[in-house]
């Protein structure tokens, strides 16, 4: 199994592959989010920035067996509505109904109270736009919640560890209500405040290849395992949740992940206090070797301008990833 970590900045962008004789060219491929779509994101370039389309484009990638959001941010969807329309796209994975995207009406930027806001009006627009497209083009939605196994191939498989059906259908409820709200003040309200949440209606998935396990969280913060077995958490590799944002894990929960090495998708401006300096000593105090998406400028990293984080997992064989200058 092949993951690679896309350089979006600040934004997550994991594209994973395996060989699968099944599937149309022999291999299975996920893009699990897909970083921003923001102009502004990729107008400096000097750390290897590197929009999830354009990466796509260069690996000769049209096609894709899966695109799976793990929440509706901007950092995490709108780059995957912008590669659908370069992409085809056979299935939608996500935790909303099927055809909720239905219920949905388009929303207009321009009533945002600030940044924040626009941001998750743009998000939510794409997330909708996103499902239409793929309906339209013959692909499938599928919705993931706890307590699914979906198996990727020969000895392969994606376990979802949260969010629960009842945190499913909360979501859901809670967009359900933001939609119907016709009060403007209430509106901004229900929708800074589900903003806030987000993070923790994250899809948590540990994907399994052989032997080898990959604990891929989302946005999800420290607080948003509660529900999880800590034997369900134990990975080889663990991608840190919230970008490395001081809340995005504990000395607890590090205990119970056990991984060889973690990666942290934080920007090299380190926006929003991103790979945290708490967050890069804790996982040097456990011995847990850090990867970085991109190029975070902070105290002990060093790392040359990157395009993508590569890992090859084989089972017998040391979780080691690899800086790419350029699209391979």
């Amino acid at each position: 199994m092949k993951l690679t970590f896309v350089n979006t900045g600040y934004g997550e962008a994991v594209l994973l592959e395996l060989q699968d004789a099944s599937r149309p060219g022999g291999v299975f491929t996920a893009l699990i989010d897909g970083g921003g779509a923001d102009p502004q994101e990729f107008e400096e370039r000097s750390s290897g920035r590197i929009p999830v389309w354009e990466y796509l484009k260069k690996r000769g990638l049209s096609r894709l067996s899966v695109a799976l959001c793990t929440h509706i941010h901007e950092d995490h969807i709108s780059g995957l509505r912008k590669a659908a329309d370069g992409v085809e796209i056979e299935e939608f994975w996500q935790t909303l109904p099927e055809e909720f995207y239905k219920k949905m009406r388009p929303l207009e930027l321009a009533e945002a109270e600030n940044l924040s806001q626009s941001k998750f009006l743009q998000a939510l627009n794409d997330y909708r736009e996103l499902c239409g497209l793929v309906k339209e083009r013959g692909g499938r939605i599928r919705t993931l919640h706890r307590g699914q196994s979906v198996f990727l191939g020969e000895d392969a498989e994606l376990e979802v560890l949260a969010p629960s059906p009842k945190a499913c259908q909360q979501l859901e409820m809670l967009l359900e209500e933001l939609y119907r709200e016709e009060d403007s003040a209430e509106f901004h309200k229900k929708l800074s405040v589900l903003d806030g949440r987000m993070n923790n209606y994250s899809l948590i998935l540990r994907v399994r290849c052989g032997a080898q396990y990959v604990l891929l969280p989302g946005d999800t913060n420290r607080d948003g395992y509660g529900e999880i077995p800590a034997e369900k958490l134990k990975a080889h590799l663990f991608k840190i949740g919230h970008h490395g944002q001081k809340d995005g894990v504990s000395e607890t929960l590090l205990r119970m992940v056990d991984p060889e090495a973690a990666v942290c998708c934080a920007s090299s401006d380190r926006r929003y206090d991103s790979a945290h300096p708490d967050v890069i000593r804790m996982l040097s105090q456990a011995g847990i070797h850090p990867y970085f998406s991109d190029c975070p400028k902070a105290e002990g990293i060093d790392l040359p301008p990157h395009q993508a984080l590569e890992f090859e997992l084989e089972e017998g064989r040391a979780v080691t990833g690899r800086y790419l200058r350029a699209v391979e």
